[in-house]
């Protein structure tokens, strides 16, 4: 069965364990520090009891950022990951949020290609952001107009 749930900090381990066996984006302390921001939510989609999917987006005002969104790579390509950016997308309007923004690297064509389906559209981007001198690309969609 499949399901979405908010995480919180007692998950900490689990979610430093999926990132590090997928994209390795933050440390364990990043993902402490994260959880300790406000306006920060974090959604774990599960398969049966095991989290296969995370969400993290961070509420400013009438906007969010998703900071960190991946699908085990076992469960990619089935649909998964656009369930859990449809349920995204859905809390973001029942919340009032107009606009959806996050970062992707250039080189992360699979990425790029999985936000444009969504109708996220670059409006941006910042030359050599990541570590290996990539470019990140500012990707935003409308969710309503003001």
């Amino acid at each position: 069965m499949l399901s979405i749930k908010e995480i919180n900090e007692k998950d900490i381990e689990l979610c430093y364990e999926l990132d590090s066996n997928t994209i390795s984006l933050w440390s364990k302390e990043q993902w402490v520090q994260e959880f300790k921001k406000e306006g920060v939510k974090v959604f774990g989609l599960l398969l049966s009891k095991l989290v296969i999917g995370i969400c993290v987006f961070h509420i400013v005002l009438d906007e969010a950022q998703i900071n960190f969104f991946v699908v085990n790579q076992k469960y990619r390509k089935k649909g998964f990951g656009s369930y859990l950016m449809n349920y995204l997308i859905k809390q973001c309007k029942k919340l009032n949020i107009h606009k959806l923004v996050l970062e992707v690297s250039h080189t992360n064509v699979v990425a790029e290609k999985f936000y444009n389906r969504f109708d996220f559209s670059t409006v941006g981007i910042r030359r050599k952001y990541y570590k290996d001198g990539s470019d990140a690309l500012l990707k935003e969609k409308k969710l309503t107009t003001k």
